[in-house]
């Protein structure tokens, strides 16, 4: 038999191993417990991110779900750019505005941040400083130690990394968090695909509307101008552009002018002729194709004219239309600092413009057919006047001529005379209107307008540099034939003194009228008018601004250079009798 010390032994042996078995139980019952919480957080975090259709909600839900399912203080998702080594977007948690505002600028991918870049694969570190590719963090950065990424892959393309850090508690990141990591990423990219897609078919849409739009107003008849207008208002809107610009080719030269510009810097802009070289927009008209910049304001490849991009980035000029049938180009910028145009951008856009090409060539087509239409019952009426109307004039005249020689009543005879003379004059009138029906307009003469840029352009190789070209107003249509030929003549004499005695890097020249009066203003930045110089050019431009009763201003400029002013009426010209 026993001792009673050893029974008792025995007894605490088993009971000892069940209370182990239990804990045992209990624990894995815990874990069990906890695995299950995981993945219906898992699940839940997957059904909330692909529920999005927004993609910048998309990517700020996954951020979210990324950072409560790891319980990670701060999490990050970069979006990779266009050349597959920057981060051209990044969307965080855990950081406030403040914050942000205080580091600076979002990172564009050195360091850790472009280890997942260079090679996208899971990455968990227990102290980010004791990697290789760290360096440091910037100043007013939280400090972060532990660390956790994974690359987002939509369709086999790297989109972006997921980056997370500062697990709560003090702990570590492990492999079980890395495991629920690459599963959401997995779902994460299936939903960025599905709101990129709904993003490019609610696009298609907006653009199919506005090309709708477009073919409505020019098939109803407005003005070409109004519907540039809604072309270039509708294709800023739709880019996201701070700054839209339509110019369309002058006729007989190879500069476009500005016909209007919206949004931003766009006063520095509107009434501009711009040459072919030196400008993105003659860079898209020459070529028929887009042209691009990933800074229009620092571009070497813009020279012409004077600086008008402040605050302005990225851009692209489009044609309206393709090859010799161009009918102007669309300008679009987006601000400084914004995204580059990427060329899933410039295809639905190209196709816009084609379709609004198309639209202005039907609708010039109509506005042809309804000319001829309207010249064709011109005639009609001429001839019905001149078969008709005049030969029963011209017999009823002849009658009352002979019915006059038997009237011996001397007032009744005076009276039927007047009446055929009145006759006759009635037949002259009616002639003249035949003939103003029946004259042409001379279509091919050039107006104004492409007489000054032609001026400018003859000039341009004598001068050294292209001098910048604004025109506004009604040019063509509001200033007659002789006034025209003063203000070009005036325009080409003040470009060669220019050329001949300013030695001036930069001109400017502005051509306006308002209706009442036509305006011309030379600029330079030369050496200015010597006191002993030649003045002969200078007082025979002043005499013909006084032969139309206006006038000739000449002074200094400021900064150096000369400014020449030289307007007159457009209507009264006349010069006042002498004496």
């Amino acid at each position: 038999m026993g001792s009673p010390e050893g029974d008792q032994a025995r007894i605490r042996l088993p009971q000892l191993r069940l209370d182990e078995l239990l804990e045992e139980l209990q624990a894995r019952l815990d874990a069990a417990r906890g695995t299950r919480d995981r993945v219906h957080s898992l699940l839940e975090a997957v059904l909330s991110v692909g529920r999005e259709l927004d993609l910048e909600q998309a990517l700020h839900s996954i951020v979210e779900a990324a950072a409560a399912l790891v319980d990670a203080e701060y999490a990050a998702l970069g979006v990779i750019g266009p050349d597959g080594r920057r981060l051209s977007a990044f969307h965080t948690v855990g950081v406030s505005d403040e914050q942000i505002a205080r580091i600076g600028p979002f990172p564009e991918g050195h360091g850790i941040l472009g280890e997942l870049i260079r090679r996208p694969e899971p990455l968990r570190l227990a102290r980010l400083s004791e990697h290789p590719a760290s360096y440091g963090f910037p100043a007013n950065h939280p400090p972060m130690n532990s660390f956790l990424g994974v690359p987002i892959r939509v369709r086999d393309q790297v989109f972006g990394n997921l980056y997370l850090t500062e697990k709560r508690g003090g702990l570590q990141f492990d492999e079980e968090d890395e495991a629920v990591l690459a599963t959401l990423a997995v779902a994460a990219g299936v939903a960025i695909d599905n709101a990129r897609l709904y993003e490019e078919s609610r696009l298609r849409e907006r653009w199919l509307q506005a090309s709708a739009a477009i073919t409505h107003r020019l098939m109803s008849g407005d003005a070409q101008g109004d519907v540039l207008g809604l072309v270039a208002e509708q294709a800023r809107e739709i880019t996201g552009a701070a700054l839209a610009v339509v110019a369309i080719p002058m006729t007989g030269t190879d500069s476009l002018a500005v016909e209007l510009a919206i949004g931003d810097e766009a006063e520095a802009h509107r009434g501009l002729v711009l040459p072919t070289e030196g400008s993105l927009i003659g860079r898209a008209f020459a070529e028929g194709a887009p042209a691009t910049s990933a800074d229009i304001g620092r571009d070497e490849r813009i020279a012409a004219g004077a600086p008008r991009f402040a605050g302005l980035g990225p851009a692209v000029a489009v044609p309206i239309g393709s090859g010799e049938g161009a009918r102007g180009v669309v300008l679009l910028v987006r601000e400084a600092g914004g995204r580059e145009f990427a060329e899933k951008e410039m295809q639905p856009l190209q196709v816009f413009a084609a379709q609004a090409a198309v639209a202005m060539e039907l609708a010039e087509r109509r506005r042809d057919a309804e000319h001829i239409a309207l010249l064709e019952d011109r005639d009609r009426i001429a001839r019905d006047l001149h078969d008709l109307a005049i030969q029963r004039l011209f017999a009823t005249g002849m009658t009352l001529q002979s019915a006059g020689r038997f009237i011996e009543h001397t007032e009744a005879s005076q009276r039927v005379l007047r009446a055929v003379d009145d006759l006759d004059e009635t037949i002259k009138i009616i002639r003249s209107t035949i003939f103003g029906l029946r004259a042409r307009h001379d279509e091919a003469a050039p107006g104004l307008r492409s007489r000054a840029v032609r001026v400018v352009g003859e000039v341009v190789p004598v001068l050294g540099f292209s001098p910048s070209v604004r025109m506004e107003g009604l040019l063509d249509t509001h200033v007659p034939k002789e006034i025209a030929d003063h203000v070009v003549a005036v325009l080409s004499e003040s470009l060669t003194n220019i050329a001949r005695h300013a030695h001036a890097d930069h001109a400017e020249v502005v051509l306006e009228t308002d209706g009442n009066e036509v305006r011309l203003t030379v600029t330079d930045n030369g050496v200015g008018i010597p006191a002993e110089g030649r003045r002969s050019g200078l007082a025979n431009m002043a005499e013909r601004a006084r032969k139309l009763n206006g006038d000739m201003q000449l002074a200094d400029r400021e900064g150096g250079g000369t400014r020449l002013v030289w307007h007159a009426p457009v209507c009264g010209t006349q010069a006042p009798p002498a004496g």
